[in-house]
């Protein structure tokens, strides 16, 4: 009985894809994902933003404990230690850590690999709200005094408008572009 299932569902399985691979008709084709890129990936794990808000409140908490500041000095630390990892990592450094890319992103930023540059995706408006929510904690629990709203300012400017679709690829001024040798 068995057997007569398994040559049914080879059957109807050589039907439909023309006879090819009949043996192996009880699976299901996987497709991989559009963005293969390692750099990148990471995105499209189940959790990872749940994971980086709570990385930036342990670090809220731990700057808090060890520096034994106010509140709003522990928030605009926050803001401004994300400011520099993240425009270093994501709107500066070029290209992968991985050599299976043969270098195809090699003049690419890590923000221009998200979602394969493809512009407004879910990453992408997520990762643009968590400096501007990170700014508004900050500034508020400061009470909007300088100097921590100045900093906090200049700080989500930059990044936002890094992230903003029409900077794609731009590079203001000649600053980090690939000029040819």
């Amino acid at each position: 009985m068995a057997e007569s299932l398994l040559q049914r569902a080879s059957s109807s399985s050589s039907s439909r894809d023309g006879g090819q691979d009949a043996a192996h008709g009880l699976y299901v084709k996987v497709v991989p994902p559009p963005d293969l890129n390692k750099n990148t990936s990471w995105l499209e794990l189940p959790g990872i933003w749940t994971t980086y808000i709570l990385i930036l409140f342990i670090s809220w908490l731990l700057i808090l404990s060890v520096f034994g500041c106010s509140a709003g000095v522990a928030w605009t630390a926050v803001n401004l230690i994300h400011f520099a990892v993240t425009y270093r990592f994501f709107h500066w450094e070029k290209g992968t850590p991985f050599s299976e890319d043969q270098g195809i992103y090699n003049k690419k930023t890590w923000w221009e690999q998200v979602d394969n540059g493809r512009q407004l995706t879910r990453n992408r408006k997520f990762l643009t709200v968590v400096p501007v929510i990170l700014y508004l904690i900050a500034s508020h629990t400061t009470d909007y005094k300088n100097p921590m709203l100045f900093l906090n300012t200049i700080a989500v400017l930059v990044l936002v408008i890094a992230k903003f679709p029409y900077m794609h690829k731009v590079r203001i001024f000649g600053i980090n572009a690939d000029y040819p040798s």
